[in-house]
This record gives C-alpha cells, structure tokens and sequence, in this order.
C-alpha cells in the first residue's frame, strides 16, 4: 500500500519578508520601551511580545490561508489590548484584513467589509454608551482605520483586478473568434476557387480526353483531324480560363467574382461548345428557355451559380451519357429560378471519360450557398439533375 503525502502549499517569499519585517521594527520598538498604551492587565514588558509574534505568523500565511489568517489575526489584535501593545502589531493586523479580502474566497471577500463596518459601528455605540463623551468617537474611528478602511480598500484592489482578468479574457476570446472566423474564411475561399476551377477548366480537359482517345483509337485522317480540332479549340480556351482565374486573384485576391461573370444569355455558346464536343458520342444538345422577355436582371451570384449548373451538366454529359438528345430546361416564376438538365443515362460504347463525383459536389454547394434545392439521380433511362434557386435580391447578399 503507497502512502499518500499531502503537499501544503508554500507561503509566498513577499509574505515571509513582510511577516519578518514586521516581527523585527516590532521587537526594535519593544526595545526601545515604545508602547500604544500603558497600565493594562498584562503589563509585563513580554506580554507583547505574544500578540506581535502571532501576528506576524499571520502575515507569513496571509495569501495561503486568508481566512486562517484573519481569525488569528483577529485573536492576536484583541490580545493585544490587554498589554501594553505594539504598533507593529496594529499595522500587521490592517495588512491582514486587505489580504484576506483580496486573497480570500468571493464570499469572504463580500463579507469582511461589511462585518467590520458593522463593528466599527458596534465598537463607536458601545463606547459612547460606556464613557459618554467624545473619547469614544475617537475610539471608534481608530477601529474603522484598523478594520473597515483596509477592508474597503481590498475590495476595491479585487474589483478592478477582477475587472482587469474579465477584460483580458474577453480579448483573448474575440482574438480566438477572430481567428476561428479567419479560418472559416480561408476554407470558403479555397472551396469557392475549387468550385471555379473546377467548373471552368472540367469541360474542356474532358473533351480533351475523349477526342484524344477518339484519335487514338481510330485510324481515319478525317475523324483524326476532326478530333484534334476540337482538342485544339478546347485547350485554348480552357487556357483563356485559367488566365482569366489567375489575373482575378492576382488583382483581387480572390474576393470577388471574376469581372466578367457569365450568365445565362451566355448558354447558347455554352451549348454550342458541347455539341461540338459530344458530336463523337452521338449526343444532341437542346435548350428550352421559358423566361419571361425582358425581365428584371437576376443577381450575379445566382446566374453564375446556374450558369455553372448547366455547363458541369453538359461536361458530365459529354462525359457520361449514351447517344440521345440533352434537354436544357431553364424557367423563372414566383421568385425561383429553376434549372433542369436531362440526359440519356445507359451504357456508352463510345471513349468515356473518368469522373470523381467532385462535379456533384460542387453543384450541390452553390446551390445550398444560396439557400437552394439541388436533386441529381437516375430516372429510368434518364439523368436528371434539378436545381431551384432562390431569385432576389437576398439571394444576391448570401
């Protein structure tokens, strides 16, 4: 069985020089025959010495132990009238009563002020009452100087440190906020710029892939030509993109959208380039515009994000979908903008290329950043993918 030691705390190298030192200017003036009073009951010339000699064993554990402290303390000054006293004593007594208010318990730390007004109070009336003259008040404002100003004085002392604490670690958290905000920011801002280059650079990179394995795989100078055309036409401008991207950071390090953002009057382009694209595989591509003419300007942040809905439809179809025709589906009524993109879903026999579902993902995202519903699943022999976005002006804010 492992015996088990309690470890005392130490008392503070200040406190054992305070208590020292007061010990010794009280043993100087006891030497010298320097008293507060005189003909008491104990009026032996050693008699003061026991009050002086415990209170300085106070003040060596004023910090440790306040309460401890004050009660002995509080014995050791009462013992102290009934001898000759000493003037060390009363000032170690005052240093123990702020200690025990500044170094206590909040409880004490609330009482003590109040308890010795209290006796201040009780000590003044019981004087008056016992001599009846002005000697008394005197009496009583000593005891208030000895009790209730050091009290009052510790308090005070604690408030403002406690002030001074409260104030530090409401720094310290809205540093730790401020980073935590900061953090948030640098992931939303990489997640952004994937989405971007994801989007933008997607398209023609998959293209690439399947004209170059087209180009490969059959031996015709025609469908040869044909595919490196199309493989020439998208590296430029998957390039053009690219640039586009990097002079936006470089400028604006990536805080806003690029200067020119698409929109949806850009989808016929769009469709254009993924019929020039899908031609290979068979696919056609149709667009089914309902929006009202001449209607009030959607927010940039919501055409972008269905702009992008579209083409990563149109490259995941270039991508993924048998032979058949591509409906886009594009309506806005009771303030939504809807998106709908339908696409032959089945085996393909032609040159795939590989995805990794970062696509959907990103699809998804835009859309929930602006409080949205996206849906993208298999119907059949048809891949459907649906987007509702919100169209006002909160939208536009998010």
């Amino acid at each position: 069985m492992l015996d088990e030691y309690v470890t005392l705390p130490r008392p503070h190298r200040v406190d054992l020089f305070i208590a020292i030192s007061g010990l010794a200017c009280g043993l100087l003036l006891w030497s010298f025959g320097l008293y507060t009073t005189g003909d008491r009951v104990f009026d032996q010339r050693w008699a003061a010495l026991v009050p002086l000699a415990v209170m300085a064993s106070t003040e060596a554990v004023r910090r440790i132990a306040p309460r401890t402290a004050l009660a002995v303390g509080t014995l050791a000054i009462t013992a102290d009238q009934f001898t000759n006293g000493s003037l060390a004593t009363v000032l170690m007594f005052t240093d123990v009563v702020y200690a025990a208010v500044v170094y206590g318990p909040p409880a004490s730390a609330r009482r003590i002020p109040y308890s010795t007004a209290l006796i201040t109070v009780g000590v003044t009336i019981g004087f008056l009452v016992w001599w009846q003259n002005a000697i008394a008040l005197l009496v009583g404002v000593i005891t208030g100087m000895i009790s209730f100003l050091p009290a009052v004085t510790g308090a005070i002392v604690r408030n403002h440190r406690e002030a001074a604490d409260a104030a530090r670690l409401r720094a310290e958290q809205t540093a730790l906020l401020a980073e935590m905000d900061r953090a948030q920011a640098v992931v939303a801002e990489r997640a952004r710029m994937a989405r971007e280059l994801h989007d933008v650079v997607a398209n023609h990179l998959s293209a690439i892939a399947i004209h170059s394995t087209a180009a490969l795989s059959l031996d015709e100078p025609a469908t040869t030509r044909q595919a490196l055309t199309v493989i020439r036409e998208n590296s430029v401008a998957g390039l053009a993109e690219m640039r586009r991207l990097i002079g936006l950071l470089r400028d604006s390090g990536g805080d806003a959208e690029p200067g020119a953002v698409p929109s949806l009057d850009a989808l016929d382009g769009l469709l254009a380039r993924a019929r020039a694209n899908g031609a290979s595989g068979g696919l056609e591509f149709v667009l089914q515009d309902s929006r009202p003419a001449g209607g009030a300007a959607l927010p940039a942040p919501v055409e972008l994000a269905a702009y992008r809905i579209v083409q990563e439809s149109l490259t995941n179809a270039v991508k993924h979908a048998s032979p058949g025709t591509v409906t886009v589906r594009v309506g806005l009524g009771d303030g939504v903008l809807t998106v709908a993109v339908d696409s032959p879903y089945g085996k393909r026999s032609g040159p795939s290329a590989p995805g990794t579902g970062s696509g959907l993902v990103g699809m998804r995202e835009r859309t929930e950043l602006l409080g949205g519903e996206f849906r993208a699943a298999a119907s059949g022999a048809v891949w459907q993918v649906r987007a509702v976005l919100p169209a006002d002006e909160k939208a536009g804010n998010a």
